[in-house]
């Protein structure tokens, strides 16, 4: 069944569909939490754990939820995942008053890591599938990413999500550039094909 119908059928009131519709997202919301995690928590917590109460939450919220379109629940997701993470952080940090500017910065870093997912599927050499698009793709690539050794994904969700340069990302994972740049190579290729498969 399609996203959109899934969606459709939620917002009937079909608790199974929202079930389904939150699994669909499962890979993609526990890539964004996983970088925000290594950005703010040293990975003193874990990504499934925040996406499971993020699940939870948008279980009981959705009656609320005002949307109809598949990209207007996903920004409704992220911004749960984010005041998830805001209020993880602050539990971290000690920090008693929620902090609406951390909850918009990393809205805009989801945004951000959701159109490097988006440029990790195309083959610059190839046109991109004309039925998938935005955030759904960055979904799709997500999910594929899932698939793939854990090294490659560090690699790749650091050069394309995070934006950082080969030397920085062997410093930050405690390798060689020239392993780093071999790893991106191949993982980014491994993906692609992956991606084409799961597209055909």
């Amino acid at each position: 069944m399609g996203t959109q119908e899934l969606l459709d059928q939620a917002k009937s009131g079909d608790a199974t569909a929202l079930g389904e519709l939150l699994e669909q997202h499962r890979a993609y919301m526990r890539l964004l939490a996983r970088q925000e995690i290594g950005r703010q928590l040293q990975g003193k917590v874990g990504a499934s754990d925040v996406v499971q109460e993020v699940f939870l939450k948008a279980h009981r919220q959705f009656p609320q939820f005002q949307g109809s379109a598949v990209p207007q629940f996903e920004s409704w997701l992220q911004t749960i995942l984010a005041g998830t993470l805001a209020n993880t952080v602050r539990h971290y940090l000690g920090t008693k008053a929620r902090n609406l500017q951390l909850e918009r910065e990393m809205i805009v870093r989801f945004d951000q890591s959701t159109h490097g997912l988006n440029h990790l599927a195309v083959d610059p050499h190839s046109s991109p599938s004309q039925h998938v698009a935005g955030s759904e793709l960055g979904r799709l690539v997500a999910e594929a990413m899932t698939r793939l050794p854990e090294d490659y994904q560090d690699v790749l969700a650091l050069r394309h999500l995070e934006g950082l340069t080969f030397p920085q990302i062997a410093e930050r994972l405690g390798r060689t550039v020239d392993s780093v740049e071999k790893l991106w190579l191949r993982g980014i290729t491994k993906l692609r094909r992956q991606f084409a498969r799961d597209d055909s």
